[in-house]
């Protein structure tokens, strides 16, 4: 066994909820500071974050270099904002490098930087990329001996990106079982809705097609998330790679957001930043 696999107590569920509203609530401040970024893309993505970096994956607190931490790639690397004070909360970066977050200097940007930033496994941003590199870094692994897992997250829209494919190929040939892909199935991207962009349906069966074990999730139940990611990193049995497909709401904790696509990048005003702040704090997700 490779870690625990029951489900998540109910004290653990409300701790990891602490930690998503705490993301959610850091992406706002450090908006606040850089006067512009990706709220929403943020929000729907809080939960697999607070699920992985406090609960499922392996971590040494201050120990970035760790060479058998699990390692963490996201193809969306514009939700990097929400990952920095996740870095900070472990160790893996100064807390008070957040305050100077996209300012002059600050090795803290827009999309994360992995020879900047301590913690960071891939400099992402520009989309299709990350699951090649995971899929390096699952090879990686196998051919050093080293006992990680590599979660790699994408954006629904990345599914229109062919290099996707070409390394999900390539992963259930070479049965690289210690790689776990999640997709932010938000149903938006920078240019509208993802099916009227360009469909990407049926993903579960197109993933299944391709090789990999596939299973569905709500990505903001956070014991369901928490139960099925617990259960897939201990799972010394599978012999091919996972995709967990994480059905998601843009901009979810804040009610306009959820229904705005616009809110992918923008910039709240003071008194709604406070809105939404106290949205946040009040709102049972």
């Amino acid at each position: 066994m490779r870690h625990h696999q029951e489900a998540p107590t109910a004290g653990e569920v409300a701790t990891l909820r602490e930690k998503a509203r705490y993301i959610r609530l850091e992406t706002i401040r450090l908006i606040e500071i850089a006067k512009v970024g990706h709220y929403s893309s943020v929000f729907s993505c809080a939960e697999i974050f607070a699920s992985l970096y406090y609960d499922v994956m392996r971590l040494r607190q201050g120990e970035p270099q760790w060479p058998d931490r699990d390692r963490f790639l996201m193809g969306k690397g514009h939700a990097a904002v929400g990952l920095f004070p996740v870095l900070a909360d472990h160790g893996f970066i100064d807390r008070a490098l957040l305050d100077g977050y996209t300012r002059l200097g600050s090795p803290l940007g827009d999309h994360p930087d992995m020879s900047k930033v301590p913690g960071v496994d891939f400099s992402s941003g520009s989309i299709g990329h990350a699951l090649s590199n995971g899929v390096g870094m699952a090879v990686g692994g196998r051919m050093s001996q080293r006992d990680f897992n590599v979660f790699v997250m994408l954006g629904d829209g990345e599914m229109q990106e062919g290099q996707v494919w070409e390394a999900a190929l390539f992963a259930a040939h070479n049965r690289l079982s210690r790689l776990i892909a999640i997709i932010d199935r938000n149903g938006y991207q920078l240019d509208g809705k993802v099916d009227d962009v360009m469909g990407v349906e049926s993903l579960k069966e197109k993933w299944q097609a391709f090789g990999w074990e596939v299973h569905e999730v709500d990505g903001h139940d956070l014991s369901a998330l928490t139960t099925l990611l617990r259960r897939l990193r201990a799972d010394d049995a599978r012999d091919k790679p996972a995709c967990v497909i994480a059905k998601t709401i843009k901009g979810k904790g804040v009610s306009y957001m959820e229904t705005e696509p616009g809110w992918h990048l923008g910039y709240l005003a003071p008194q709604d930043a406070q809105s939404a702040v106290d949205e946040i704090l009040s709102r049972e997700i």
